[in-house]
């Protein structure tokens, strides 16, 4: 993995403008592993894709991020901060594997785990239960009762199967659901937050894209010169000549 030029910066921000967040984060993917398939990065556990991510940010922004959130029990706003090394995870999902096992009383259920292909299957479900149970019915393979094949769907299984398998994925690829804990410091509540890595880091992108756009404005319409010459100028010299005509 390598770091951005400027020029892929405003190319991933112009692309990803006008994509859903499932793809949009695909797209930075590509960009920062040249020659891998969308395709083949679409069938990376979430998990797998967040932890990806989580290196492009790195290698493009540091290890030290800073945010905000607001407190639930008082609206507070707070300021966080924490080192990348903080939310990474150990992944307990083996890459050569794509299929699991899971016996639970008298089931043994074979499932896979949601990729970015499963959750842009459920996008379009308007409430959470349907999509909680149309993602679950997308990453079963196969279910056994008793040692025989057992053919209900997966919607009919019992609450205490499908709580356990939702609890297994989670385990087995614990880089898709990072939880941040917070506590106010003006009313003492603590409270836990998800952190998703690709909001951050979208942020961070499209806020260096639109100051790159404002240098490329301010230097052609001082000096006439391309964009393509402008991106070329070392950023030290770039900022000289944006000191002499500010």
């Amino acid at each position: 993995m390598r770091r951005f030029s400027e020029t892929e910066i405003l190319r991933v921000w112009e692309h990803g403008l006008a994509q859903h967040p499932l793809d949009r984060a695909l797209t930075i993917l590509a960009v920062a592993h040249q020659g891998e398939s969308m395709e083949r990065l679409a069938q990376l556990t979430i998990g797998e894709r967040d932890a990806l991510l989580l290196m492009v940010r790195e290698k493009n922004f540091g290890t030290r991020l800073q945010g905000f959130a607001e407190c639930p029990a008082c609206r507070e706003r707070l300021e966080f901060g924490f080192d990348l090394d903080a939310i990474k995870t150990a992944a307990a999902v083996d890459t050569n594997a794509r299929e699991h096992r899971l016996e639970i009383a008298e089931y043994v259920v074979r499932f896979r785990l949601p990729t970015s292909v499963d959750l842009a299957a459920v996008v379009a479900c308007a409430e959470p239960e349907p999509a909680r149970k149309l993602l679950l019915e997308r990453c079963l393979l196969s279910v056994r009762k008793n040692d025989a094949d057992w053919e209900t769907p997966s919607t009919s299984l019992p609450e205490t199967v499908t709580a356990t398998l939702a609890a297994e994925m989670q385990t087995r690829d614990p880089q898709a659901d990072v939880q941040l804990n917070l506590s106010c410091a003006a009313c003492g509540h603590a409270w836990q937050s998800p952190f998703d890595i690709l909001a951050f880091l979208w942020a961070e992108i499209q806020a260096l894209a639109k100051r790159l756009l404002r240098e490329i404005h301010m230097l052609a319409w001082a000096y006439g010169w391309r964009e393509a010459d402008i991106l070329a100028l070392h950023p030290l010299r770039r900022q000289m000549y944006l000191s002499m005509v500010t």
